[in-house]
């Protein structure tokens, strides 16, 4: 009911204003034509009863300590080091798998079986190397000896040390390739060669994707799992270029997710160091804590709390919009016309800054001395309506 009252009067004061400012179709008077008045294009004039019709009142420029709050958008992510992607570098056939997404996982758990003729090669590969290593090296030990004692010839002992450099770079290199494949070569011996091998967990988490079924062939581009370790949650914000100046290390962001009123806390702790071709920038906030029903990739609205700062500022309803720019109304001078009193006004650009608390910043010409400047602190739309009346349909 207040808010309907309000908007009557609006229009009360803005009808009555434009039949003040209005032309009299010709029909002045030559005594009244002889007190028209050309007023300058930032000038608006009032008499007594409309000032009080139009609830004019005056105020200063302070200067105030304001904390502006900027609001932006970003996703819930993770650390590279919290999220892996689970492949199998030798591909094979899945023989079993019993997890499902949102499923918990620890470190080392088995994911999967998968089976492959190749893991049996890789396996006998390995041992019948490593055999041969043995040997060669009770060659090369028994040769070397022999060539001290001057009783072998330098050439057969060059020839064997080769050979034996050469099958511990096999050895080495099959070793590689079964812990690739997750198995543990100094525990692989003739009697547990198998075709199957397990696929473990390379940290604890929950399983965020599977993409793989019982009997699938995969090979090793091919991404099995995705697994999300939560503990540690980041924000990854989106701030414009106009307003990077606005945000710190350290500053504390508050969020909501899924439109839910459930506040959470943010601490900035990276920005990026560059500016993307669209003029965007990332800023980057750890989650302390535990958050319930927060998972990553969720859509977030943040606020960012920027710093309290002295700034001038007035009463954000002092300010107006018009064409996209912002203006303050100033008190300029009494007058008297014809006997009655007006009061003149002068419209001037300022430039907003940061709002708090029904307070905003503005950003004044160098030349005005604020210190005795009155500034129309309530009625300013009345006086652009007025303003703008008057310039439209001046005779």
């Amino acid at each position: 009911m207040k808010l309907k009252n309000q908007i009557i009067n609006s229009v009360i004061v803005t009808l009555f204003l434009i039949t003040i400012f209005s032309c009299s179709g010709g029909k002045t008077s030559p005594q009244e034509a002889e007190v028209v008045e050309n007023l300058p294009e930032d000038i608006v004039e009032l008499r007594e009863d409309q000032i009080q019709l139009a609830n004019i009142q005056l105020g200063s420029i302070d200067s105030l300590s304001l904390s502006g709050r900027l609001k932006i958008n970003g996703i819930v992510t993770v650390a590279a080091q919290n999220l892996a992607t689970v492949c199998m570098p030798s591909g094979g056939f899945v023989k079993s798998i019993n997890l499902m997404p949102g499923s918990q996982v620890n470190k080392g758990q088995t994911l999967a079986i998968l089976e492959n003729q190749d893991f049996v090669d890789i396996q006998q590969n390995y041992l019948e190397a490593k055999i041969k290593l043995e040997y060669a090296e009770i060659e090369f030990n028994r040769h070397t000896e022999l060539y001290k004692e001057e009783v072998y010839s330098q050439n057969n002992v060059q020839q064997l040390t080769s050979e034996f450099n050469n099958l511990k770079a096999q050895v080495s290199a099959l070793s590689q390739k079964l812990l690739l494949i997750g198995i543990n070569p100094q525990n692989l011996s003739a009697e547990n060669i198998s075709s199957s091998i397990a696929l473990c967990s390379p940290i604890s988490g929950y399983v965020q994707a599977v993409n793989v079924n019982i009997g699938k062939f995969v090979s090793p581009s091919d991404v099995l799992f995705e697994i999300v370790n939560s503990d540690k949650l980041l924000l990854e914000l989106t701030l414009y270029e106009k307003d990077a100046s606005r945000v710190a290390l350290g500053q504390k962001i508050l969020f909501y997710i899924n439109n839910e009123t459930e506040q959470h806390e943010a601490v900035i702790y990276q920005t990026a160091k560059s500016i993307s071709p669209d003029k965007i920038l990332k800023v980057y906030a750890n989650v302390p804590g535990v958050c319930k029903n927060v998972i990553p990739g969720m859509y977030v609205n943040a606020i960012v709390e920027t710093s309290f700062t002295k700034v001038t500022a007035l009463p954000s309803d002092a300010i107006v919009s018009f064409d996209d720019k912002d203006y303050i109304f100033v008190f300029n001078k009494n007058k008297e016309e014809s006997g009655f009193p007006f009061t003149e006004y002068r419209i001037i650009e300022v430039t907003k800054g940061v709002s708090d608390n029904g307070f905003t910043e503005v950003f004044l010409p160098q030349q005005l001395d604020i210190s005795s400047l009155k500034v129309v602190i309530k009625g300013a739309y009345n006086l652009l309506s007025a303003k703008k009346n008057a310039g439209e349909m001046a005779c």
